[in-house]
């Protein structure tokens, strides 16, 4: 089996991995998966799309992580992993769908405006 690579995104943070037959190592930026993300929960997040479908022990996963913050990086890493796995077997896609790993969050911050501190907030109203 050849590398099958596949792109995440969530937020400002963008995960690109390349997915090959292995023992179930997840590298992450040269680190392993438990030294990038210390949290066992976030480590879970990571995790899903191969414990849905069984395969951890299945694939070696190395990736290219930039930008966000790590929460942000875990579901773009959650996404990516899910769209390596449908191109390795599209059977896969449904399971995954429904489980909602297949559907990229497009929530982003929004911008500041001029003339306000905030996207949303305004300064203080003054009559006189």
């Amino acid at each position: 089996m050849e590398t099958i690579n596949a792109i995440g995104r969530r937020k400002a943070a963008v995960a690109r991995v390349y997915v090959k037959e292995g023992k179930g190592q997840i590298t992450i930026n040269d680190r392993a998966l438990d030294a990038y993300f210390p949290s066992t929960i976030l480590q879970f997040i990571v995790k899903q799309p191969l414990a849905k479908l069984e395969a951890e022990e299945k694939y070696d996963i190395k990736v290219n992580l930039d930008g966000g913050g790590f929460k942000g990086q875990a579901e773009a890493l959650r996404l990516a992993i899910a769209r390596a796995l449908v191109k390795i077997n599209p059977e896969d896609k449904a399971a995954l769908k429904a489980a909602g790993f297949m559907t990229r969050d497009a929530r982003v911050v929004e911008r500041k405006k001029p003339g306000q501190p905030k996207a949303r907030k305004h300064f203080q109203f003054s009559k006189r």
